[in-house]
Parts: structure tokens; sequence; C-alpha cells
């Protein structure tokens, strides 16, 4: 499989495909609650981060994770690479 296509058939069985997708770009603290408490029991919440992260994606709970914890968990990543490659 070529890297540059990323397989998102995981997206099929995602919790979120029972909710309008606004749910999950939230404008307010009680928005994200809300999207995390969906994510929670995800089968495919790991897959979701993940593509996230990979991705770069800057909005919207993705994963169970906001757009804040999606950078600080990216930022954590690439100190430990580098501090890995030392």
């Amino acid at each position: 499989m070529n890297n540059s296509i990323r397989s998102t058939e995981w997206m099929n069985e995602g919790n979120c495909r029972n909710f309008p997708p606004a749910v999950f770009f939230p404008a307010d603290g009680a928005g994200v609650d809300r999207a995390r408490l969906i994510c929670a029991t995800c089968p495919v919440v790991s897959q979701c981060l993940e593509y996230a992260l990979e991705e770069h994606i800057d909005h919207g709970v993705w994963g169970g994770c906001s757009e804040r914890e999606r950078r600080r968990i990216a930022k954590r990543r690439r100190i430990e690479v580098r501090a890995a490659s030392h």
C-alpha cells in the first residue's frame, strides 16, 4: 500500500457516524465534553486519534481529544523523538 494514501475505512466503524458532524466541532467546553463521551466508547478511538495527529488536523474533537490536547500529544512525541536520537 502506498504510504501517501492512508486508509480511512476505520471511519465507517466510528461512533461519530451516528451524530451530526457539528457535535465534534463544538464552540465550547460543554460541547467538547459531549463529544468526548461519544468517543469514550468508540471502537476506533485510537485510530481516530492517530489519524488526526498524523494529518495535523487542527479543529474538532478527534479520538476523544480536543485541539489543545492533540497539540500537547504531538509536542510530547516530538520531544521524545529528539531525546531518543541523542
